[in-house]
C-alpha cells in the first residue's frame, strides 16, 4: 500500500500562543470531530499533552467500531506537535500540526501521512478512506473557523490575495 498524504492550511486571526493552546487540549478533539464518527476519548481526564502522552479514542467508522491509540511523538510549543497512531485502523498514521505566526494571526497546517492496511478491495478502500478524511477535515476546518469567528481562506485563495 502506498503512503497517502492529506494537507490542509488555515489562517486564523489569533496569536500563535492562543491557537496552540486550543489544540493542546485533547478534549477539543470532540468539538473538531464530525458527529457521524461517534468519537469519544477513552483516556481518563485530565489529559496533559506533551511528548510521550498516550491518548486512547473510540470511533465508529460507518458501522464498524474502532479503537485508536495515539502517542505525541514531538512537542514544540507553540510551533507544533506530532501525533502518531500506535494502535488503530491504519498501518501508518503520522499527523503533524504546525503553527506559524503571521501578521495579525497564525497559519495552521495539518499534514497527515497515512497508509492503509492491506485489504481485498484496497483500491476501493483507499478511495473511500481518502474521501472520508477529506470530509472529516472539511468539518474540522469549518469548526475551527466558527470557533475563531474567522473566514475560511483556502491556500489557493491566500495565494490570490498575496498580490493585493
Amino acid at each position: 500500500m502506498a503512503e497517502l498524504v492529506l494537507e490542509r492550511e488555515q489562517y486564523l486571526p489569533r496569536p500563535i500562543d492562543e491557537v496552540f493552546e486550543f489544540f493542546a487540549q485533547a478534549e477539543n478533539l470532540d468539538y473538531l470531530t464530525p458527529p457521524w464518527l461517534h468519537f469519544g476519548i477513552v483516556t481518563p481526564r485530565p489529559i496533559i499533552l506533551q511528548q510521550g502522552a498516550v491518548i486512547d479514542y473510540r470511533i465508529r467508522w460507518r458501522w464498524l467500531p474502532v479503537r485508536w491509540r495515539s502517542v505525541i511523538t514531538a512537542w514544540d510549543p507553540p510551533h507544533g506537535f506530532v501525533d502518531e497512531q500506535v494502535r488503530g485502523p491504519y498501518k501508518f498514521w503520522h499527523h503533524t500540526h504546525s503553527f506559524v505566526a503571521k501578521e495579525e494571526g497564525t497559519l495552521m497546517t495539518d499534514r497527515v501521512r497515512y497508509r492503509l492496511r492491506c485489504a481485498p478491495f484496497s483500491n476501493f478502500m483507499q478511495k473511500r478512506v481518502a474521501s472520508d478524511l477529506e470530509l472529516i477535515f472539511d468539518y474540522r476546518r469549518q469548526r475551527i473557523a466558527d470557533f475563531y469567528s474567522a473566514p475560511i481562506i483556502t491556500p489557493s485563495a491566500a495565494k490570490m490575495l498575496e498580490g493585493f
